[in-house]
C-alpha cells in the first residue's frame, strides 16, 4: 500500500476513470469493527458497503476480503479516516495508523493507494443522526460504522477534494 496525498488520489482516480473507471472505498477504523463505503461509477456518491469485524488475528483474512473488493468493484484506492488533532496524537490516529500498517504488511495490497482524512466527529454526527431511531445497541453500532465510513469519502472526500482540484487547474466553473 502507497500514501498518497489526498489531491494526488483524486488526481489518480481522474486518469484511471479516463481510461478504464476506478472507483474509491471508504474506511472508518474502530477498535472492533471497520465500516465500509464504496463511491459510484462516476465517483460522486458514497453508499454503505459493509462492516468488517477487526480482530488482532484476522488482518491476513481482512487483507484477502480487500483483495476480493478490489477486483469486484474495481477499486483504485482507499480513503482511511484519520482523527487529525493538531496538539497531540490521538489513540484512534495510532490505532489507525497500526490497522493500516499490518494491513500493508500482509504483502496482498502492494500497489493500492490510500489517503488519509479527517474524520473527527464523523461518529458523532451519524449517531445524532440516528438516536432519535432508537435501534437496537448492537445494529445502532455498525449503522454508526458504515454511515461514518460514507461521510468520510462523500462529505469530505468526494466534496471537498473535487473542488480544490478544479481551483488548483484553474477549471473553477467546469463540471
Amino acid at each position: 500500500m502507497q500514501y498518497v496525498k489526498p489531491l494526488h488520489l483524486f488526481q489518480n482516480l481522474v486518469k484511471s476513470n479516463e481510461s478504464q473507471g476506478g472507483r474509491l472505498l471508504g474506511l472508518d477504523v474502530g477498535d472492533k469493527y471497520v465500516g465500509l463505503a464504496l463511491s459510484d461509477l462516476d465517483n460522486k456518491i458514497a453508499s454503505p458497503l459493509s462492516v468488517l469485524v477487526r480482530k488482532k488475528t484476522n488482518i491476513d483474512l481482512m487483507a484477502h476480503d480487500f483483495q476480493s473488493l478490489i477486483s469486484e468493484l474495481s477499486l483504485v484506492g482507499f480513503v482511511v479516516g484519520y482523527p487529525f488533532d493538531r496538539q497531540r496524537l490521538a489513540p484512534d490516529a495510532t490505532q489507525v495508523k497500526l490497522f493500516i500498517d499490518d494491513l500493508s504488511e500482509t504483502g496482498k495490497l502492494d500497489g493500492l493507494k490510500f489517503t488519509f482524512w479527517d474524520e473527527r466527529f464523523t461518529s458523532k454526527n451519524v449517531e445524532l443522526l440516528i438516536k432519535p431511531l432508537s435501534l437496537h445497541p448492537v445494529l445502532a453500532k455498525t449503522v454508526v460504522d458504515k454511515f461514518a465510513a460514507v461521510q468520510i469519502l462523500q462529505v469530505s472526500f468526494l466534496l471537498l477534494v473535487p473542488c480544490k482540484f478544479e481551483s488548483s487547474s484553474g477549471n473553477m466553473f467546469k463540471h
